[in-house]
């Protein structure tokens, strides 16, 4: 009897991973065809914090006319590889308008994102590109949005219009669907599993 509960149990858990790779794979897709911003304030100070979304505001008033003319995310990320010097300057010159010495760094990376709830839509856990930006010592809270396709300040409507031009019509029935919440838990629980091994 137990040797049938373990076969039972082998037999679910292999029918719940063979179920879940073209949506695991489709998760993949979309860190593919999204950009992402990464702000790191210097600390958790709620000065600090302060400062982070004032950076923030005027990174994203910088790259929005930026973005106009992207129509994939290997044209916004190659604007922001173009432009990093001036963004990291818009960065550093809000710094010092509010009064701090903080250095600032910018720059691009793939780095992992945990699954991020927005209002109306799910981003995926997995590994993104990323303009990040870190203002000192980088050692409190960070902000995170989505540069392209360009969610970060857009209205809802602007929002989905950008994002049924980045991703295919599977990648956003997935970001926009709020059933498939346990399928990302699983898939960021996936990811963790294979970072840990990696």
């Amino acid at each position: 009897m137990k040797l049938f509960l373990k076969s039972l149990c082998v037999a679910f858990v292999l029918t719940v991973i063979f179920s879940m790779l073209p949506f695991e794979t489709e998760c993949k897709e979309i860190s593919n065809e999204v950009f992402r911003l990464h702000i790191l304030a210097n600390s958790d100070s709620e000065s600090d914090q302060e400062l982070k979304l004032k950076v923030r505001d005027k990174v994203l008033e910088y790259t929005e006319s930026l973005f106009e003319n992207s129509h994939s995310k290997e044209e916004a990320e190659n604007v922001v590889s173009d432009n990093l010097q001036e963004i990291c300057n818009v960065a550093l010159k809000e710094v010092r308008n509010n009064g701090y010495d903080y250095g600032v760094t910018a720059e691009i990376t793939n780095m992992y994102f945990s699954t991020r709830y927005y209002d109306s839509y799910t981003l995926p856990s997995g590994m993104y590109d990323a303009l990040r930006i870190t203002i000192g010592s980088g050692e409190g809270h960070n902000w995170w949005c989505v540069m392209y396709p360009s969610v970060c300040i857009s209205s809802e409507e602007n929002q989905d219009k950008a994002a049924k031009e980045a991703l295919n019509e599977n990648q956003y029935d997935i970001v926009k669907n709020e059933q498939y919440e346990y399928k990302f838990k699983i898939v960021e629980i996936f990811e963790k599993i294979c970072s840990y091994f990696s």
